[in-house]
């Protein structure tokens, strides 16, 4: 696959709190340099004001989402409709359920994806959104680090000893090499005459 094309990731060494506002087309490009299909991360806090909610349901619901620190993932895939991009969010999801069962295989049995949200028993882990702007789609996932300052019942990867930027880095690469073999597999059939 062309270098070009390929979806890029980046850790973002800079701290800074997750409002909303990020959740914009070329948000890796103009911040951080990345040109095209892009996943980025940090961490910070999370606070998000009900004019930056995206979630229906959430502004609905007058939800609060917060936390004092959190693990924040930015995907932006152009010429990507909403239906492929809530897959991809469920797919960054269950990835990322992936990696926490198999760094505590002891307690794998303990977690459980429920749609884009990632539980431990009844504490919640993440958080994520999927949106469309005119030129991509964009998600949001988000893995607690620390259980402070969240208004429901958490858990985190303090919790787990698990290492942010490790953990970071390897969902990453882990979600760039399923959607460049998604590619691929795009690109090696022929047309059913």
């Amino acid at each position: 696959m062309d270098e070009k094309t390929k979806m890029k990731q980046q850790w973002i060494e800079k701290e800074f709190k997750y409002d909303g506002s990020q959740l914009k087309s070329l948000f890796a490009y103009l911040n951080h340099s990345l040109l095209g299909d892009s996943i980025v991360a940090w961490q910070g806090p999370c606070d998000i004001p009900f004019e930056h909610m995206v979630d229906g349901e959430d502004l609905l619901a007058k939800s609060e989402i917060r936390s004092a620190l959190m693990l924040h993932f930015i995907v932006e895939k152009f010429d990507t409709s909403l239906f492929a991009g809530v897959l991809m969010q469920r797919m960054l999801a269950s990835l990322c359920l992936e990696l926490i069962t198999k760094s505590l295989p002891q307690r794998a049995n303990e977690f459980c994806r429920q749609g884009d949200d990632i539980y431990c028993g009844d504490r919640k882990l993440s958080i994520s959104i999927a949106s469309l702007s005119p030129v991509s789609c964009l998600i949001h996932f988000a893995v607690n680090i620390s259980n402070e300052n969240t208004p429901v019942k958490t858990c985190a990867l303090s919790d787990f000893s698990i290492l942010s930027r490790d953990f970071a880095e390897t969902l990453m690469k882990h979600f760039c090499a399923e959607i460049e073999s998604i590619q691929e597999a795009t690109q090696k059939v022929h047309w059913i005459r």
